[in-house]
C-alpha cells in the first residue's frame, strides 16, 4: 500500500511512486489526488491528510519513448524469471528462440529467460528438432503492462487507468 499511481495530466499513466514522493507532489500544488486509500490518513502534529493511491500531475510531461527498453533484466521481468522451457527459476540466461546463426534477432518476440540446462539442450536448433516447446511465446511488453510487473502492486483503482484500451482512446 505504499505506491502511488502517478498520471500525466491527460490521465495517461506516467509511474508509480511512494506515497511520501506523492504527498509532497500534492502539497507544493504540482499533482492532485484522483483516488485516496479508504480509512487511511497522512497526519501530522496539527493536521490529516488522505492517503494517496492514484494522483494526476497539473502539468502535461512530454515522454518522446514511452515503450520498454530491451535489456536482460527486462527479459527476465516479463517471463517472470523463470525458463520459458521448463518452468525452473535457476541458473537463468537469455536465448534466442530462432539461433542467430539461423538468422535470429535479439528482439522482444526472439529472446527468452532459459536455464543452462535448456539452453544447452536446445543448443544452435529450432524448437522442433529437439522436442522443445516454450511455455508462452515471447511478446514485447507494452508499456502499460511493463508497469503493473514493476509495481508488484495492484489495486482496483489504478483499473480504468491501466486498461490499454482506455489509454489508447
Amino acid at each position: 500500500m505504499n505506491t502511488v499511481l502517478v498520471l500525466n495530466q491527460d490521465y495517461s499513466p506516467l509511474t508509480v511512486c511512494s506515497v511520501q514522493r506523492a504527498f509532497l507532489l500534492m502539497f507544493l500544488k504540482k499533482a492532485d489526488l484522483i483516488f485516496g486509500v479508504e480509512n487511511r490518513q497522512l497526519r501530522s502534529v496539527s493536521d490529516s491528510f488522505p492517503f494517496p493511491s492514484v494522483i494526476k500531475i497539473k502539468y502535461y510531461i512530454s515522454i518522446p519513448y514511452k515503450g520498454v527498453v530491451m535489456s536482460r533484466h527486462n527479459i527476465f521481468k516479463r517471463d517472470g524469471g523463470r525458463c520459458q522451457y521448463c518452468g525452473t527459476s535457476r541458473d537463468l540466461t537469455i536465448d534466442h528462440v530462432i539461433p542467430r546463426s539461423k538468422g535470429g534477432k535479439s528482439t522482444w518476440t526472439n529472446l527468452v529467460t532459459a536455464c543452462k540446462t535448456c539452453n544447452s539442450k536446445k543448443s544452435d536448433y529450432a524448437l522442433e528438432k529437439v522436442g522443445m516447446k516454450l511455455l508462452k511465446p515471447p511478446v514485447k511488453p507494452s508499456y502499460l503492462t511493463f508497469l503493473k510487473m514493476n509495481t508488484g502492486v495492484y489495486r482496483d483503482e489504478w483499473a480504468p487507468f491501466l486498461n490499454p484500451k482506455r489509454a489508447s482512446a
